[in-house]
């Protein structure tokens, strides 16, 4: 018996992901008021490097769920605003690393102070045991479908 409890209205506003959509389209508004002139998708490339320097482009498709031509076009935009830059990889010139830039590297407490002040607004009224089944549940979802 499946344990689909949503109404047939209901089901594709929750697959399309209408919260992320809110979200993501909240943290561009508040990145552009705090005079960061990055859109969100740069900034989920750089959020990565922040943790990991020097990933490869191929790494950045993992971990962004994007594929090569996006991640592609998300670094040339990146390299054009001097926030990162590529290096062929020593053991493999076939493989470029991005790495960021010291302007890429400044932007990282200011851009995570609004990232973590959207979250906040996104979850008010929110107690912290439902955002864990929420945690909770959409990671049972995703190990269903990958």
């Amino acid at each position: 018996m499946p344990n689909n409890q949503f109404k047939k209205g209901e089901l594709y506003s929750f697959m399309t992901g209408k919260a992320s959509t809110a979200i993501a389209r909240r943290l561009q508004k508040n990145m552009k008021q705090s005079g960061i002139d990055i859109t969100v998708e740069q900034w989920s490339v750089l959020y990565h490097l922040w943790k990991n320097d020097g990933l490869s482009q191929q790494d950045l498709c993992n971990a962004t769920f994007r594929d090569k031509p996006s991640i592609t076009r998300l670094v040339d935009n990146l390299e054009k605003l001097k926030l990162v830059k590529r290096v062929a990889s020593k053991s493999d010139r076939r493989i470029n690393q991005v790495f960021l830039t010291e302007a890429g590297k400044e932007l990282d407490d200011k851009t995570m102070k609004v990232a973590n002040d959207t979250l906040n607004e996104a979850l008010v009224g929110v107690t912290n045991d439902k955002v864990d089944i929420a945690k909770e549940v959409l990671q049972v979802v995703y190990d269903n479908l990958k």
